[in-house]
């Protein structure tokens, strides 16, 4: 391999262990963030409720208020005929009243409104940090999907390499079985060659005799000697 395809494999595989290990560095980053937004929510709702609750003081300021105003403008004007210094005074009152319900409303409607912003921002980041952290063990669960794969491809390799050993060691033995077999037949064709029992062997395979024949010629034989 020339110095120029060396450099290009060891560089795209330094880029690819770099790549995997940002990929596993941004899952702890995200998971990080997640458990940060998810303190961050919390804190919003607390605010959220502190809010709400100071809009409920508004509102029941402003209501009281309101009764006040009632009261004292049917004083007015129960006592306009009667005791006119009296009706100036509720009338008087009356618009002291307006004037606070007025700067309460302020107050009210600043309460509601960001009331209702937070509401709406709480929603989306918890609509947002629901989705990441679907994505995110979704990733984790594919991740360790193909880590099982890989770990049980692996095994599976190696189970075949071992069964493809086995195999071949057990070739051999029968190779060398008849390897062995045919030396030993090798042999005993030598030892009858040397004993004469090849030769006897093919005599009677020729009909003839190596050393006795049939009862017939035997008979003959000694029937000629007596003679």
């Amino acid at each position: 391999m020339s110095l120029g395809r060396l450099w290009t494999a060891l560089k795209g595989h330094t880029n690819k262990s770099l790549e995997d290990a940002a990929d596993s560095q941004a899952l702890t980053i995200l998971d990080q963030q997640i458990r940060e937004a998810k303190k961050e929510i919390q804190l919003c709702g607390q605010s959220l409720h502190s809010i709400a609750a100071k809009r409920k003081m508004a509102q029941n300021k402003i209501e009281s208020y309101n009764a006040d105003i009632d009261k004292y403008s049917q004083s007015a004007a129960q006592h306009a005929e009667t005791n006119r210094e009296l009706a100036l005074e509720c009338a008087q009152r009356v618009g002291e009243i307006e004037n606070l319900k007025a700067s309460e409303q302020k107050i009210l409607d600043s309460y509601m409104k960001n009331e209702g912003s937070l509401k709406s921002n709480l929603v989306t980041a918890k609509n947002n940090l629901r989705m990441l952290e679907q994505q995110v063990d979704q990733v984790k669960a594919t991740q360790a999907v193909q880590k099982a794969q890989v770990a049980a491809s692996t095994h599976f390799e190696g189970g075949n390499s071992k069964v493809k050993t086995a195999l071949d060691s057990l070739e051999r033995i029968k190779q060398k079985q008849a390897e062995r077999e045919a030396a030993l037949d090798a042999s005993a064709e030598l030892a009858e060659i040397e004993t004469g029992a090849d030769l006897d062997n093919k005599l009677r395979q020729a009909g003839g005799s190596a050393g006795g024949g049939s009862s017939e010629d035997m008979l003959a034989k000694i029937l000629a000697g007596k003679k």
